[in-house]
């Protein structure tokens, strides 16, 4: 029987569809299209601007690396740790997307280290999983991940 797939964070990420239609989400001003993300609730944040409510939008699915470093360190809480499961290093990437301009904050996903990464490079937003800590509910926590694209293949597509 399948687990139940809960998001980490509802509203920031498709959750169904395959892997090509996974993007993350965002929200967009009508009137000076400034772009947010994570997504906003209520009017724009663009101090010059007087737009009204802001509407949700996929983001670009590529971008590339702006930055990189890996955690070897178990986060404190509210990271959701199991301190009974020894504590494996995890690779963090900053990407500039590739429409929107804006650095977006993510784990790599895995198998993909800091000697796989390079600033510059194309990297493509895939949906990931995270662990669950003590008192897991049997539920696959779902949030995203970044994963290098081989050459040609990104074909220039947000």
């Amino acid at each position: 029987m399948p687990s139940k797939r809960i998001p980490v964070v509802a509203g920031w990420f498709t959750e169904d569809g395959t892997e090509e239609d996974f993007r993350l989400l965002g929200t967009r001003c009508p009137l000076c299209s400034s772009v947010f993300f994570p997504p906003q609730k209520g009017l724009c944040r663009n101090p010059g601007c007087t737009g009204g409510e802001l509407a949700e939008v996929p983001l670009s699915r590529h971008g590339t690396v702006w930055s990189y470093t890996d955690g070897r360190y178990r986060p404190p809480a509210p990271y959701l740790s199991d301190p009974e499961v020894p504590w494996e290093p995890y690779t963090l990437v900053a990407v500039e997307l590739a429409a929107e301009r804006m650095v977006v904050l993510g784990q790599a996903a895995p198998g993909v280290g800091v000697g796989d990464l390079a600033v510059g490079m194309t990297v493509e937003a895939v949906p990931g999983v995270m662990d669950a800590g003590p008192g897991d509910d049997g539920a696959v926590r779902t949030t995203w991940h970044w994963r290098p694209v081989a050459a040609g293949s990104a074909g220039g597509a947000a």
